[in-house]
């Protein structure tokens, strides 16, 4: 694990930081999580860690750009959880995906939340639960005015707008954790 890291440290790929990780890991651990939807694989990190939470658990994650798939196909090879975690090429947000799932986890393009969101919530099952992690952006979210740079400013109004669409979505009711990058989690009502 201390080599994925170290990997996604030095090739500036950002991985769920090890609060947010271990809040996931528990929450899988807690609600008995069997079937796993992520969006969004980067090198396999955060799969890999879920995968690992018990015997049962079958994860499928998709990611979109080719290295860093190619990347996380060969964590998950290193693991021997190519059996546990089915990796997918391709946009989350083309792909057709009929299984229904006990926990969407959300760790990708962060302008495209609510699409995600949108997208999966019919995989989710009914007792389910859908996951996002990056919800404070590394505190730039409560401190929009101290940002420069545009592009960042815009990605930060994307996740104030996912945040409203989550606050104000009758089918969902969400808590918000102030854990590693800011999680939420949103169990249909």
């Amino acid at each position: 694990m201390k080599k994925i890291e170290k990997y996604a440290e030095e090739h500036k790929i950002p991985i769920i930081e090890k609060e947010g990780m271990k809040f996931l890991v528990n929450y899988i651990k807690k609600n008995n999580v069997k079937k796993i939807l992520e969006i969004g694989s980067a090198i396999g990190y955060s799969a890999i860690n879920m995968a690992l939470a018990g015997n049962n658990i079958n994860i499928t994650t998709i990611e979109k750009d080719e290295t860093r798939y190619l990347e996380a196909l060969k964590n998950i090879k290193n693991f021997n959880l190519d059996k546990k975690i089915n990796l997918v090429l391709g946009d989350a947000l083309t792909l057709n995906i009929e299984d229904k799932y006990d926990l969407i986890f959300i760790d990708a393009a962060k302008g495209k939340y609510i699409d995600y969101f949108v997208k999966y919530a019919n995989n989710l099952k009914n007792k389910g639960s859908i996951i996002t992690d990056n919800i404070y952006f590394h505190g730039l979210v409560e401190q929009k005015e101290k940002i420069e740079k545009e592009r960042l400013r815009n990605l930060v109004d994307k996740i104030k707008e996912y945040i409203a669409f989550l606050n104000n979505n009758p089918e969902f009711e969400t808590t918000f954790y102030k854990v590693g990058d800011g999680l939420s989690v949103s169990k249909r009502r």
